[in-house]
């Protein structure tokens, strides 16, 4: 037998889905019409009072431009919003750019923690 969600765990996906909606200025009816869904859906996903579909979870993870992983909480959500952003950003480059500003920072890590 498959496990199925538990009612905090649909609240805390909701949570996920409602916070990148928010973070990308989208109201749910722009969202639902995004993801070829109803309003209703969007409301009740973001309220942990339904579970869905792996075909609506693959529709609401494009139209909210995101991934699958950050969604289901498995990418920590950074604290502050301008980690999202940067970590958004990046998450959208090249895998040869990705390397290049991985390799930037921790550079510049290193080096901070020499100065101190």
């Amino acid at each position: 037998m498959g496990r199925r969600a538990v009612p905090q765990e649909l609240v805390m996906l909701g949570e996920r889905i409602r916070n990148r909606r928010m973070e990308l200025c989208m109201s749910q009816e722009a969202l639902a019409e995004k993801a070829g869904i109803s309003a209703n859906t969007v409301s009740r996903i973001e309220g942990g009072q339904m579970s869905m579909t792996i075909g609506i979870f693959i529709k609401l993870v494009q139209a909210l431009d995101t991934d699958a992983d950050r969604i289901l909480g498995i990418i920590p959500e950074p604290e502050r919003k301008e980690y999202r952003e940067i970590f958004y950003r990046i998450s959208h480059l090249r895998a040869g750019e990705q390397e290049i500003v991985l390799r930037t920072v921790e550079t510049l890590v290193e080096e901070l923690h020499r100065n101190r």
